[in-house]
């Protein structure tokens, strides 16, 4: 692709996390919002995973057919339970003291939409080990609001990095989206990554 003109990019997230690893990777991807309600997928946490992320990026790819489209979607499988963004401080804090000294599963949909409406699609897997952390720290951290917005209550690249004791897998995928597996995907769509550098 070297010469020609550079692939127009979208990422169908309202993910600030998502967006500024792209950016931090040399991409710079337009921004469109899907507004695809999450509620109403169940299953396991593999499956959600993969389902929104494919519906987000369909979503999007209909109002810009000329873009390659990219959604994501993040679940902690913790257990075998989808832990999605907890409802409130209760569920968040109750769901800390279940995951405190544990580890669980961080699985984050990625699906691409070509102009040319190829689809491709894959499911990232890191394992998150959790630090044993007290119900002060706990009650502090949901204090801050950061638990209730991502996935799984906690983050790798904020306030909660410090109860993380380390992760096994890439651990961008974490923040919500797998370089490793993006680049893959598009270099399924004839892309090469270096072509998309800003």
């Amino acid at each position: 692709m070297s010469g020609e003109r550079k692939p127009r990019l979208v990422l169908a997230s309202a993910s600030p996390a998502r967006l500024q690893t792209l950016r931090n990777a040399g991409i710079e991807p337009e921004v469109v919002v899907s507004g695809v309600s999450e509620d109403d997928v169940t299953g396991a946490p593999y499956d959600i995973a993969a389902v929104l992320a494919a519906r987000k990026a369909r979503a999007v790819a209909l109002l810009h057919p000329d873009a390659y489209v990219i959604g994501c979607d993040s679940v902690l499988d913790f257990e075998g339970q989808p832990l999605g963004k907890p409802a409130d401080a209760a569920e968040a804090t109750a769901r800390w003291q279940a995951m405190r000294g544990r580890d669980g599963v961080l699985l984050t949909g990625h699906h691409v939409v070509a102009p040319d409406r190829r689809e491709v699609s894959a499911v990232a897997a890191t394992t998150v080990r959790f630090a044993d952390v007290d119900d002060d720290e706990i009650a502090a951290y949901v204090a801050t609001g950061e638990p209730m917005r991502v996935a799984g209550g906690f983050t790798l690249d904020g306030l909660g990095g410090a109860f993380v004791y380390g992760v096994e897998g890439d651990p961008h995928n974490v923040v919500g989206i797998s370089l490793p597996t993006l680049r893959d995907l598009l270099g399924d769509l004839g892309i090469r990554w270096t072509d998309l550098w800003a």
